[in-house]
């Protein structure tokens, strides 16, 4: 038989035992990296893509070419993205540089009550990423900001980050304008409002939730009378180092505005790094020389006050490189697996202990998350789940609005709490704070696929597809 030219052909089936090896290997490489030896996760995961590239091309008798376009074809996916988190690392630079940053901190702390911050932060963030339908730009704006007001009252900038997750991924999950949320009920075969209705059901009580846990947790580390000599200090240190004013907030409603509007997404964060480089040399004072630093190697703040230092001493193209060394080594280690059949072998395993609906749903959730650990890119995450299940709910009589809010509930919600997913390593470069600090405190996101697992069982908001509008159900 001729094979096409940009076609994969798998020569040999793989066993699930086969296939789980390199899962396994990657588990082990990555706990011991972790745990014991304190390397960077990028040598674990090169060396379980070896031990699965020897394992497709020794056993399985695939050709080399074969493998390099799996490699190649899933790190093609995810560029934009790997453009995008090198473009927010401009951003952090020149926005810093520019004042803006510190005056988004400097207005923050006059404005918002200590006590109620991280209920606050939580609902700013999901506000600013419904309206933007972008939760890496509400990170690496909005989210340093924030990150920089709760340290200043007190409350750990772990907690603060995991907020602003959570803030952020309730609009990667319900703005119309997010990427996920258009993909999911594309690959399912419904229609995107369709989609964002049944969603409301699991993401709303998770967020009810998420806000009680924010609002206890306040309590324990908030006092009033502790932090407000802290917040004068704070507030003095940036008025003595930048020039702090109203005007240099429009940039961050301008680039609301921008992916409001749907201007694509590379011009206009290319736009936002041109108004900090504005700020920083009209505003600020800053010479030419120092603003290529910046944008070449981030801000560096040198105030004394240790917490500013270490808050704003961030940003640049070239502290983006190690993001983006991870994020390609995660990708190739998804692509050899995907492109060698093992990825599919064990998803086929999952569904055939999957008998009753409920069953169903939660396999497809696990699936969803294990390719977010395998393949560490939420897009493949909702791509390949929502192939391999989509036969399988219509065959059952099950709404597609279900499996598209799977999708979404384990898929997008888990991508930033897995260190090496493309999703983790840019938010936690970006907030400077590692993924496993804050993964404990992003509670929506924690929180949301239990709330899907309870549902699933209990059959609540699980609609049959005979009985549904004609209207949401669309060719995948």
């Amino acid at each position: 038989m001729r094979k096409h030219k940009n076609e994969i052909v798998t020569h040999r089936k793989p066993s699930l035992g086969l296939s789980l090896i390199p899962i396994l290997s990657v588990f082990i490489l990555l706990l011991l990296a972790l745990l014991k030896y304190r390397v960077d996760i990028q040598i674990p995961l090169i060396t379980a893509s070896i031990i699965a590239a020897v394992i497709s091309v020794v056993v399985l008798k695939n050709p080399w070419a074969d493998i390099e376009k799996g490699i190649i074809g899933s790190i093609i996916n995810a560029m934009q993205a790997i453009l995008i988190a090198c473009i927010i690392g401009l951003i952090i630079g020149s926005w810093i540089a520019g004042g803006i940053v510190p005056s988004l901190i400097y207005y923050g702390l006059k404005l918002l009550s200590p006590r109620f911050f991280l209920v606050t932060c939580l609902l700013v963030c999901s506000v600013v990423s419904v309206s933007t339908g972008s939760s890496w730009t509400t990170c690496g704006t909005l989210g340093v900001a924030m990150v920089g007001i709760g340290s200043a009252m007190g409350i750990p900038a772990s907690i603060t980050a995991g907020c602003v997750v959570s803030g952020a991924y309730f609009g990667d999950k319900m703005s119309p304008f997010s990427d996920t949320t258009n993909l999911a009920p594309a690959v399912s075969g419904t229609t995107l409002f369709a989609h964002i209705r049944h969603m409301m059901y699991t993401t709303s009580v998770s967020f009810v939730i998420a806000c009680i846990l924010y609002f206890l947790v306040n309590f324990k580390y908030v006092s009033h009378s502790r932090t407000s000599k802290d917040i004068v200090t704070v507030t003095a240190v940036l008025r003595d180092h930048f020039t702090i004013s109203p005007l240099l907030l429009l940039p961050l409603l301008i680039l609301f505005c921008m992916i409001y509007f749907k201007i694509p997404a590379i011009p206009g964060l290319i736009f936002s790094v041109l108004l900090g480089v504005f700020c920083a040399l009209a505003i600020q004072g800053a010479s030419i020389i120092e603003v290529g630093r910046c944008l070449s190697y981030g801000f560096t703040m040198d105030s004394g006050n240790e917490m500013l230092d270490k808050l704003l001493t961030k940003g640049g193209l070239q502290n983006m490189m190690w993001t983006v060394s991870l994020i390609l080594c995660s990708l190739t280690f998804g692509g050899i697996m995907h492109q060698s059949g093992m990825l599919e072998t064990i998803a086929e395993s999952i569904l055939k202990i999957a008998k009753s609906n409920g069953s169903l749903i939660c396999a497809t959730g696990f699936t969803a998350v294990m390719i977010n650990v395998i393949c560490g890119e939420q897009y493949l995450s909702i791509l390949i789940t929502g192939k391999m299940y989509s036969s399988e709910y219509k065959n059952r009589d099950l709404a597609p609005q279900n499996l598209s809010r799977t999708l979404e509930d384990f898929g997008t919600i888990t991508s930033p709490l897995i260190p090496w997913t493309t999703c983790a390593v840019a938010i936690s470069t970006y907030l400077s704070i590692p993924t496993l600090n804050y993964a404990p405190y992003a509670f929506l996101n924690l929180i949301n696929p239990f709330v899907a697992i309870v549902f699933a069982i209990t059959g609540f908001s699980i609609k049959k597809r005979s009985s549904i509008s004609p209207e949401d159900i669309v060719d995948a």
